[in-house]
């Protein structure tokens, strides 16, 4: 099986003033193509940033990062943002829907933007993967948490990116909406292949991955 993420040595560091602080110390990491893992560890340790250079959202300080085996440390900003566009979909711990937009409005949108134009045959399979077909007519202050982060999800495949990456997902939920979440971004792993990365502080989450990796002060410490 083929490695769809790969880094090499990956450094991360912040300077304030004359203080240096290692965000992330030389993360070596593949994940194959069709994956779904899970990285593990308390806030403050890195995994957010790890995320976030992986998306193409931050540059490392050092080291490589090759996502199908392009190199995103090498390309510019503009050059990130293109391949983030049509190759990554994100889904974060804040929901970040449109609140004058109806649920429908929220996922054409991320079409219209990708530059494709409304695909409806894929719009009506992802919503009702997800089971949000009959709430696409409310706007996100009339729908729960779940539901929210089910269109939010809906958003970010919608495009078909090769890679899902999602940041502390189940963060602003209770545990049953939790659980709705993860058996649907179960479910995009296995009836679309998606590859999919998820941080977590919650070993409870972690647990519906095919693989967990533990994260510590900047590091991978087991897998």
């Amino acid at each position: 099986m083929e490695s769809i993420i790969a880094t090499q040595d990956l450094w991360k560091v912040y300077r304030t003033g004359k203080v240096d602080t290692p965000a992330l110390r030389g993360v070596t990491l593949e994940i194959q193509e069709g994956e779904f893992v899970a990285i593990v560890g308390p806030s403050g340790c890195g995994k957010s940033t790890l995320l976030h250079l992986l998306g193409g959202l931050a540059s490392p300080t050092s080291g490589k990062i090759f996502v199908e085996g392009n190199d995103l440390s090498k390309m510019t900003d503009s050059e990130r943002t293109r391949f983030r566009r049509h190759k990554i979909g994100f889904v974060f711990q804040r929901f970040n829907l449109l609140p004058t937009l109806t649920a429908k409005e929220n996922v054409e949108l991320a079409q219209h933007i990708h530059g494709n134009g409304f695909n409806p045959h894929r719009f009506q399979m992802v919503v009702e993967m997800l089971g949000i077909a009959n709430r696409l007519n409310h706007r996100p202050y009339a729908l729960s948490g779940g539901e929210q982060q089910r269109v939010a999800i809906a958003r970010a495949v919608i495009c078909e990116p090769k890679i899902l990456l999602a940041d502390e997902p189940t963060g602003n939920l209770d545990s049953e909406n939790s659980q709705t979440v993860l058996n649907m971004m179960r479910t995009l792993n296995r009836t679309l292949r998606q590859t999919l990365l998820m941080i977590t502080h919650n070993p409870e989450a972690a647990a519906v991955a095919d693989r967990i990796i533990h994260m510590r002060d900047g590091q991978l410490i087991e897998d």
